[in-house]
């Protein structure tokens, strides 16, 4: 994309959001962009925070968590805080997602069961009822 300002339809278009989610986004001190009137016109630290915040959402982060790594990143140190941060969140997160996924195939794994013992018994009373 360029640097040029787009409009709330071309941000939708180009992100998959609908302009509901960008105004909340704003609402929530997410996003700034300049207000002509009713209209929105979004810059590009606007689309750059917009895909930070969408990578964050996919990642599981909380809306406060990216509002406060969005917000670290004028400190002035080259963004050392700010990668800093969202290096020590990213890697929690991914240990919360290891043991979630831990104990989903843990959970998968016990269904199968009970549905191989499930089917077994199907199997065997219509062999009874057959019989």
């Amino acid at each position: 994309m360029t640097d040029k300002i787009m409009t709330i339809r071309q941000m939708c278009d180009a992100y998959d959001v609908t302009p509901r989610t960008l105004r909340f986004y704003e609402a929530k001190e997410l996003l700034f962009p300049i207000r002509e009137g009713q209209k929105r016109l979004f810059t590009r630290r606007d689309r750059a925070r917009l895909k930070l915040i969408l990578r964050g959402k996919r990642f599981g982060f909380s809306l406060e968590e990216i509002r406060q790594l969005l917000d670290l990143y004028d400190r002035g140190d080259q963004q050392l805080t700010q990668l800093t941060q969202t290096y020590d969140i990213a890697r929690q997160r991914l240990a919360d997602m290891e043991s979630q996924r831990a104990e989903l195939d843990e959970a998968i794994a016990d269904l199968k069961e009970q549905l191989n013992w499930g089917a077994e018994m199907i199997a065997q009373l219509q062999q009874k009822a057959a019989s």
